[in-house]
């Protein structure tokens, strides 16, 4: 019972508006489904909002929280990546161990191309037209020709990788969460081309990238953002955050690097240089809120959550079937 009025209690203070460096949650809007959530991924062409939700990716229109489609059959659901050059659509889904292509305007499926076990992280990269997955259990990447669907090529990578990102010019990063690494893919290759410790970080999960100037943003589990140089492969500043970090975003015309945490937090640093980096604040969200999208144009955050039922033993706490949320965090003008 403890528990569940401490959430009650963080979900009022969200609605509030607790203090927040120049961002506020504003609104939460209901979305439908029941069971776990993982990447969210915002369409800058059709301004929607792709959420993975269990078995399915549910799309939403974030000024509204109307539904406005749905992308069922994808077990285990984790990434979504869009290629609106292609008018394509791809997502990983660790239940069949399986890349779903679908058609970005009609939502219809395309095809599915076969990856390693626990598909995760899901990117795309626009020189090359791949898309990758991420594969956890597997230690790999697979990369697949946008285009036709079909797959190049399978990178072995040195450890079990969490999140990625795609510079836009070939290069695929990805933290690898067991061995504390950041890692650099050259897609024309298909190798590893560096990789580097993340020290002081433990367990990376979120990665951002500031594309402009190569640096990267990796939101590690023991409450550290550990902020690397990509071309040089080494970390050069490291900022405190909040707890249960999950996902990590970089809004290009801020200068801001954000760290959703699980403990319902949301810290914002600042990029004040390229190798200087300073820790704004901290938005109180709420519990479970621990991955986002960014809507670059209006420096919207989104974010996700559900109430949850108190844990029982070792178990995780569960969420409550019809308390699935998004979340709107925006920007003080």
């Amino acid at each position: 019972m403890l528990v569940a009025f401490v959430m009650a209690s963080v979900m009022a203070n969200a609605v509030a508006g607790a203090q927040a460096p120049g961002y506020t949650v504003t609104k939460q809007y209901p979305l439908p489904g029941d069971g776990g959530w993982d990447y969210l991924e915002f369409d800058g062409v059709g301004h929607r909002l792709f959420i993975t939700h269990g078995t399915h990716v549910i799309v939403v229109d974030p000024k509204t929280g109307a539904l406005l489609g749905d992308i069922p059959g994808t077990p285990h659901v984790h990434g979504v990546a869009l290629a609106p050059d292609l008018g394509r659509g791809f997502i990983s889904a660790a239940g069949d161990s399986a890349i779903h292509i679908f058609d970005l305007k009609t939502l219809q499926p395309l095809g599915t191309a076969k990856a390693d076990p626990d598909d995760d992280a899901m990117l795309y990269d626009p020189k090359t037209h791949y898309a990758v997955s991420l594969n956890g259990d597997a230690g790999t990447a697979t990369v697949v020709d946008g285009a036709t669907g079909r797959v190049v090529g399978t990178v072995t990578l040195p450890g079990k990788p969490e999140f990625g990102v795609s510079d836009g010019r070939g290069t695929v990063f990805a933290n690898i969460e067991d061995k504390s690494l950041l890692v650099a893919i050259d897609l024309a290759t298909l190798k590893v081309v560096r990789q580097w410790p993340l020290a002081p970080c433990e367990s990376p999960s979120g990665l951002a990238i500031d594309a402009q100037h190569h640096r990267l943003f990796s939101g590690c589990h023991n409450k550290l953002m550990a902020i690397s140089d990509g071309d040089a492969g080494k970390v050069i500043a490291t900022v405190p955050i909040g707890a249960r970090v999950d996902a990590n975003r970089f809004d290009a015309g801020t200068g801001m690097a954000f760290s959703s945490n699980g403990d319902g937090t949301l810290t914002v640093v600042h990029e004040d240089a390229p190798n200087k980096f300073t820790e704004v604040g901290t938005v109180q969200t709420v519990v479970g809120a621990r991955t986002m999208a960014l809507d670059p144009d209006t420096h919207t955050i989104y974010l996700v959550t559900a109430k949850f039922a108190p844990a029982t033993g070792n178990e995780r706490p569960k969420p409550i079937p019809g308390s699935f949320t998004l979340l709107v965090v925006e920007r003080a003008h």
